[in-house]
This record gives structure tokens, C-alpha cells and sequence, in this order.
């Protein structure tokens, strides 16, 4: 991980009702402060697997910061817990 980069665990991912080909990744400090979000299509049956990391590094200035209470404890209780469970390469 490189100096002005940050880690963020998995905290939640949704299926878009109005998109079907689309997962949305949140992932977040332990701390429930920051949080970066991705969006990849679903890859099809005959496509190379695309794997959903239990952690990623990115630069800060990639977060956002998580602004509602209840959304900062959810997004820390789960992110410690994925941290204490899993390595950052683990794919989940």
C-alpha cells in the first residue's frame, strides 16, 4: 500500500433494480468514517471471472466521508469484522 493511499473493507454490495448487468461495491474505513464506492458490470458466463476483494487500497482523495450516523456504525461494525475475518486478497 503506498503512502497516501487508504484501506477500505467490503461493507455492502447491491444489485440496482434498473440496472441488471451492474454490481455496486461500498467499501469502507474501520473506523466508518470514509468510504469508496465501485461499480462493475456482472461479467457473463462465457467472460473471465472478475473476483470482489475483502479489502482495497486506493488514494484518499477517492473517498467520500460517510456523513449519516447510523451509516458510519454499519459501515464500521462490518468493516472491522471483515477485517478480524479475512486478508485483504481474500475474495469474498
Amino acid at each position: 500500500m503506498a503512502d497516501d493511499e487508504i484501506r477500505a473493507w467490503l461493507v455492502e454490495r447491491t444489485y440496482p433494480d434498473d440496472e441488471q448487468n451492474l454490481v455496486i461495491l461500498v467499501y469502507a474505513t474501520t473506523d466508518g468514517e470514509r468510504y469508496l464506492r465501485k461499480e462493475r458490470a456482472l461479467t457473463s458466463f462465457t467472460g473471465p471471472a472478475r473476483d470482489t476483494y475483502a479489502a482495497t487500497d486506493a488514494p484518499a482523495e477517492n473517498f467520500g466521508d460517510v456523513t449519516d450516523s447510523e451509516e458510519r456504525e454499519r459501515y464500521a461494525a462490518e468493516a472491522r469484522r471483515m477485517a478480524t475475518q479475512h486478508d485483504p486478497t481474500d475474495t469474498v
